[in-house]
């Protein structure tokens, strides 16, 4: 449920961004009207709309720009290390029966 509430915020401000980009516009073609309720009722309107979008391009285009280059070397480093070493009498751990 949460998921889809969140879809559908989502899709709510994709919408309003587009809008406020120009990318989308909305213009009221007619007007609603209520329908008529007697015993017998008539249709009602709804009201039209049409729709403009605008476009973006998407394509490919061959530069050339410097590239970083990664060199692998040997050094000689010191690294820590550590020593663990049993208090005395301490027995000797057995290995896992299999």
């Amino acid at each position: 449920m949460r998921a889809i509430l969140v879809l559908i915020g989502l899709i709510a401000l994709g919408v309003v961004a587009a809008m406020a980009t120009g990318m989308l516009r909305f213009n009221q073609q007619q007007g609603a009207s209520l329908p008529t309720v007697t015993l017998q009722s008539e249709g009602g309107q709804l009201p039209k709309y049409s729709a403009e979008t605008g476009s973006v391009g998407i394509g490919n285009t061959a530069r050339t720009v410097e590239v970083p280059t990664v060199e692998m070397k040997k050094a000689t480093v010191v690294l820590p290390t550590i020593d663990v070493k049993q208090a005395p009498g301490t027995p000797a751990p057995t290995p896992a029966a299999k």
